[in-house]
């Protein structure tokens, strides 16, 4: 995916940047060209061992508040995933990092989404179980400081509470959109995102109660649809060796905040309701998601959010045409959402 986020360097620089950085150089092999916002390059490191490494945009590259940081928030989740016990949630060992680059081992397996369509429903149940107690050990990790919201600082975007966290959230979106808009001189906000600024700000204040309700900071990906979910499928899924996920990747969007939303990026992959396969390995792992009327209405705000993101996130990175007209319908079908709750 093309995007205006991606940094682009030759072999030659991308093995100056990392040994100059870290002391090891490397060997281009291919660029990785599936990823929506950041560059990445297949190399083999000096001493031998493969290894991916991800940059951050370039300098001058606009980016949205909460993509302040992004690359050290990605190396600090994969620094506290490594905290866990070995295997509770597979995902690529961070080699090397700096502010503008992760450096990660190679994951075994293939990416789900480009397998999905050739999974029997057996095998598709099982790993849709298998991601489920995944991701209820990844949201086992809590906020060192307590905080709500992202991490990074240079995004200033967390809070002692997760409704001021999550409120600060959307308004960011909401500036990014207004500076992008003024920038261009083009029409008002609403031009798009369909709804009113207010009306955003209405319906998320409308929920600071059920917001009210998260009182412990955990780890959110969220963005753990297939495409960042690996799978190895021995046979298609029909042989001897059980199917098994095998890492997820691409943690830049992680936040410290409600569980709940998780099952936002998660729907993009199949069922997500309590009935779902994905429900019960998450609950058999430990987790809890009871469907109250205040988990549903959160629900609601955090597919907001993430429609208002996939909206803002077309300007700045250039997405047009096919794409963007799914954002827009994203949106406008959470704001719908949102109104038949109130």
């Amino acid at each position: 995916m093309q995007s205006r986020t991606k940094r682009h360097l030759s072999a030659a620089d991308l093995d100056a940047l990392l040994r100059a950085s870290t002391g090891v150089g490397c060997r281009v092999e291919a660029e990785l060209t599936d990823g929506w916002f950041a560059a990445a390059y297949r190399v083999v490191l000096d001493d031998g061992r493969p290894a991916v490494v991800k940059l951050a945009p370039p300098p001058d590259a606009p980016v949205l508040r909460y993509e302040r940081g992004i690359t050290v928030t990605e190396a600090m989740v994969y620094g506290r995933l490594a905290t866990l016990p070995p295997g509770q949630v597979p995902t690529p060992q961070l080699f090397y990092s700096g502010p503008e680059f992760v450096v990660l081992s190679v994951l075994d397996g293939t990416p789900w989404d480009k397998v999905a369509d050739g999974l029997p429903p057996v095998t598709q149940s099982a790993l849709r179980r298998e991601l489920g107690a995944v991701t209820a050990r990844l949201h086992t990790l809590t906020a060192p400081d307590g905080r709500f919201g992202y991490p990074a600082p240079e995004a200033a975007l967390s809070a002692p509470d997760w409704p001021t966290a999550f409120t600060a959230m959307v308004d960011a979106l909401l500036q990014d959109a207004a500076d992008a808009q003024d920038a261009a001189g083009a029409a008002p906000l609403t031009s798009p995102l369909d709804v009113s600024p207010a009306v955003i700000r209405a319906l998320v204040a409308e929920g600071k109660g059920v917001l009210g309700e998260v009182t412990e900071p955990r780890l959110v990906h969220f963005d753990l649809w297939p495409g960042n979910v690996f799978v190895d499928v021995p046979g298609g899924g029909e042989g001897p060796r059980a199917p098994r996920i095998t890492g997820i990747i691409d943690h830049e969007r992680a936040f410290w905040g409600d569980p709940v939303a998780e099952l936002v990026s998660l729907a993009f992959g199949g069922d997500t309701g309590p009935d779902s396969d994905l429900v019960a390995g998450y609950t058999e792992a430990g987790g809890h998601l009871d469907f109250t009327p205040a988990v549903r209405h959160r629900l609601a705000l955090y597919r907001l959010y993430l429609g208002l993101l996939l909206v803002v996130e077309c300007g700045p990175r250039g997405y047009v045409g096919d794409h963007l007209a799914f954002c827009r319908r994203t949106l406008a079908e959470a704001v719908a959402e949102l109104r038949a709750l109130g």
